[in-house]
Formats: structure tokens, C-alpha cells, sequence
């Protein structure tokens, strides 16, 4: 049995806002933008990976839940507790310092991992957590 990631999805409370970071500073192509019910969903993907979708949804993407439930949601991604997405890269470093140039949040700066990569954190937009990893030279 051959299984493959095809698409993951990380909440997004504006999506303009998400577009210039994801499509602007972390250099993802647009592959679609779907408005469905007052809702939307922008799929983005790495060039180096068409196989591979990044859907940036809305916090709670069913047109049936309740108000408490959207309510309770939204305060979730506001605190950052919702969705993380782990992007790789062949210099840490040098992404670190793009992404933070570009005004993103540090949560943290490049560091070795005693489990064999260096990585460093953001928070995009909408709060969630993002690393970036590269497996350590040897």
C-alpha cells in the first residue's frame, strides 16, 4: 500500500492577511480560491511539491455550527491552540532571517534539536505555529 499526504489545513481568520504571508513571504504558488456560504478556502502549495496542498480555511468551516461553537473557535486561534504545519529547508538560517525581516513572530530563534534537525518557530497571521526545519549537517 502506497499512501501520500495530498492536502492539510490550517485556520485562518483573514485570508488576505494569510495570502501576503504565505503566497508573499514564505514564496507559496496559489492554487485555488474557493468561496462557498459566506466562506472561503485558498490552497497553497511549494512549487517543489505539487503533489502537496495547503488549504487555509476558515476557523470553523461548516455552515451549520452554532454561534458558541464558532465563538469558541475563533478564541482558539487567537490563542494559537488550533493547527501547526512543519515546512523543511536547506538553510534555517537564512529562512529565519527572511521571515522575521518580513515582520512574522518569533517564537523561536534557530537552534539545534537533539533529535537531529535545526529548526526555528513563527506564528503567521492568524496565530498557528509554523517551523522550519533542516536535518543537521553531520
Amino acid at each position: 500500500m502506497d499512501i501520500n499526504l495530498s492536502q492539510c489545513f490550517i485556520a485562518v481568520d483573514d485570508h488576505d492577511k494569510a495570502l501576503a504571508f504565505y503566497r508573499d513571504v514564505l514564496g507559496l504558488e496559489v492554487r485555488g480560491d474557493v468561496g462557498f456560504e459566506g466562506m472561503r478556502w485558498v490552497t497553497v502549495g511549494s512549487p517543489a511539491q505539487p503533489g502537496v496542498d495547503i488549504v487555509l480555511e476558515p476557523p470553523l468551516a461548516d455552515p451549520n455550527a452554532s454561534a458558541a461553537d464558532r465563538e469558541a473557535i475563533a478564541e482558539l486561534l487567537a490563542k494559537g491552540l488550533l493547527r501547526g504545519v512543519i515546512f523543511t529547508t536547506e538553510d534555517v538560517d537564512a529562512t529565519f532571517e527572511h521571515i522575521r525581516a518580513a515582520g512574522a513572530e518569533v517564537l523561536q530563534e534557530p537552534v539545534d534539536q537533539p533529535y537531529g534537525v535545526r529548526d526555528c518557530a513563527f506564528r503567521d497571521p492568524a496565530g498557528n505555529m509554523l517551523r522550519f526545519t533542516q536535518p543537521r549537517q553531520r
